[in-house]
């Protein structure tokens, strides 16, 4: 039997993922309240929806694409909702960037009527998700995922990591992740450019020394991920010297350098409580006190890790 498969949400990001799912052969019906959107998938072959209760009411998986939390809880839990005019045993992934919290609630509701819930946020852009080069995020029930993977693959690189919650957790991460480096580039290069440097020189510079050779994520399974520091590549007490050097710099210059003035805050502390002639990572462990969690993984399991991302 061929299953029907409802989209709601054809905005910048649905749109391309809608298409792609069109593209592998699916019995598709889709929803947006901007019926322009509809335009391109309904010309494509795809069905269009009177609203979000028909799709519940006919789809026996769907997919939602929507700006944030207030939306999903709309579409999801509103009286013309979802769970209100499901039929029974329906699969929802919810591709949105959505909140932890209301993640809980739909997954919840859907439990109580029998239906499947899973956080799918997605990264990669509308590029990718016209392309299919982005990944989706996705917690829940594993086997409810492992069975509809092959539909998942049409559009996109399911990642599986964990119950629910989990993908909504990685994305957001994620993100927080992505632009605190942004902004630790940007002390760097203000530093470099009003010490005098050219900032696409210093770019190409950046690119023949250990930041530019080896990724950041790299290097975390090298002390941090196994919680070892005391065979050293770099001792912390040098690493210490020249982040005072580059802040003194800094100061000179008039830069401001918040990041790095709190890493180098966290760095003296280190140094201060006996840590100095430790790796130069081994400063990150105060934020993991700080944070009251362990880390300390297997190596066997961080080498399987790292050999299924390099191949």
């Amino acid at each position: 039997m061929t299953l029907r498969i409802g989209f709601i949400g054809l905005g910048r990001m649905g749109q391309g993922m809608a298409l792609n799912i069109l593209k592998g052969g699916a019995d598709l019906l889709v929803f947006d309240p901007v019926e322009a959107a509809m335009n391109t998938l309904v010309q494509s072959g795809a069905k269009a929806a009177a609203s979000v209760a028909d799709v519940a009411r006919q789809a026996d998986i769907v997919f939602t694409s929507l700006p944030g939390p207030a939306e999903v809880k709309e579409v999801v839990l509103g009286e013309e909702g979802i769970v209100a005019n499901m039929r029974q045993g329906l699969v929802l992934f919810d591709l949105s960037t959505n909140s932890p919290a209301m993640v809980r609630e739909v997954g919840e509701a859907m439990a109580a009527k029998g239906a499947a819930f899973l956080d799918a946020p997605v990264s990669g852009g509308p590029a990718g998700a016209a392309s299919g080069d982005l990944v989706l995020w996705i917690g829940g029930d594993e086997s409810t995922f492992s069975a509809h993977r092959p539909l998942l693959e049409t559009f996109s690189k399911p990642c599986y990591v964990g119950p629910i919650t989990s993908g909504t957790v990685t994305k957001l991460a994620h993100n927080m992740l992505g632009y605190t480096i942004m902004e630790s580039l940007a002390e760097a290069f203000t530093l470099a450019t009003k010490a005098g440097l050219d900032p696409l020189n210093f770019w190409e510079a950046l690119r023949m020394g250990m930041v530019g050779k080896q990724s950041p994520l790299f290097m975390l399974t090298q002390q941090f991920l196994p919680n070892i520091y005391d065979k050293p590549a770099f001792a912390l007490k040098l690493a210490l010297k020249d982040v005072r050097l580059a802040t003194q710099m800094a100061e000179e210059l008039d830069v401001p350098m918040r990041l790095s003035r709190m890493t180098k805050e966290d760095m003296e502390a280190a140094v201060s409580r006996g840590q100095g002639d430790e790796d130069s990572r081994s400063f990150l462990k105060l934020q993991i006190e700080r944070a009251g969690v362990q880390i300390e993984l297997p190596k066997e399991r961080i080498d399987a890790a790292v050999h299924r991302a390099r191949a």
